[in-house]
């Protein structure tokens, strides 16, 4: 029988010796100090998770917080639009440098390392997941209270990446008033579960539109069950946002640090007390 070399992934031998599985998880810039990680996820394309993941941020920033968002959708990044950033991410020595918003909030995305900004982000999975480890490991996240991780939508390589080899405090799941979105958030809710990942609550985009006229609130997609699926779930439901024509135009404007609201305020409050 050969020597044991303690290494168990490559040995097919049941002794009682066997060390304990090797966490995934991967070690930050030497020089970043982030006090939480939460994520922003979504079962599905086109509920709003980018503006939910901005205005969280700006939320915990109002409430005296340092924040970074790192945008995980490599394929298709648009924080940087929301907060009208379009100059490169600087590097020294010791690893990427994020860019700063106007209010102070640090940013990283792979359109700050393209030439073009409308450039295509043309990579197969593996790479796409290497990308985002590296914006964990070689990106100077310095004294962060919250980083916020913008995800793609659904349960694929890069939430699957993110779960494993980051911190995660917790995720947030966006979701929208269709009936459709209760199998969507169930398999959000059991990808969380089975990684092990605390699921912080739900928040609903679109849930309403509020006349500015009569302040009448129509549900212009459809009544919400929300609450009828974080019950199912033992999930809180943390905020329901309002579709407003004025969020939009701050995004298209890359000004939505200007948002006014206190939507997410109690959201924010909830993952500035979360205790490690």
């Amino acid at each position: 029988m050969s020597e044991c070399t303690h290494d168990c992934s490559s040995c097919g031998s049941d002794c009682g010796s066997r060390t304990e599985p090797q966490s995934l998880l991967e070690k930050p810039n030497a020089m970043s100090n982030i006090s939480k990680v939460v994520g922003v996820v979504s079962g599905k394309g086109g509920v709003g998770k980018t503006l939910v993941s901005s205005l969280l941020a700006v939320s915990m920033q109002r409430l005296g917080k340092n924040v970074g968002i790192m945008d995980a959708d490599i394929t298709g990044p648009s924080i940087p639009k929301a907060f009208g950033i379009h100059q490169k991410a600087d590097a020294c020595e010791f690893g990427i440098i994020p860019a700063k918003t106007k209010m102070g909030l640090d940013i990283m995305s792979i359109n700050l390392l393209l030439e073009n900004e409308s450039d295509p982000v043309v990579w197969r999975g593996p790479v796409i997941a290497g990308v985002v480890k590296q914006f964990w490991t070689d990106v100077i996240w310095k004294d962060i209270d919250c980083l916020v991780v913008d995800m793609p939508p659904g349960t694929g390589d890069v939430p699957l990446t993110v779960f494993q080899s980051l911190p995660v405090d917790g995720i947030v799941i966006v979701t929208s008033p269709q009936e459709l979105v209760s199998m969507i958030v169930e398999k959000a809710v059991k990808m969380a579960k089975l990684m092990n990942i605390p699921i912080l609550g739900i928040i609903e985009n679109m849930s309403y539109f509020e006349c500015p006229d009569c302040g009448k609130r129509y549900s212009i997609y459809g009544e919400s069950h929300i609450e009828e699926i974080a019950a199912q779930y033992d999930i809180p439901v943390l905020a329901k946002l309002p579709i407003d024509p004025q969020l939009a135009k701050l995004c298209d404007q890359g000004t939505i640090e200007l948002f006014e609201g206190e939507w997410l305020t109690d959201a924010a409050e909830k993952i500035v007390s979360l205790e490690k």
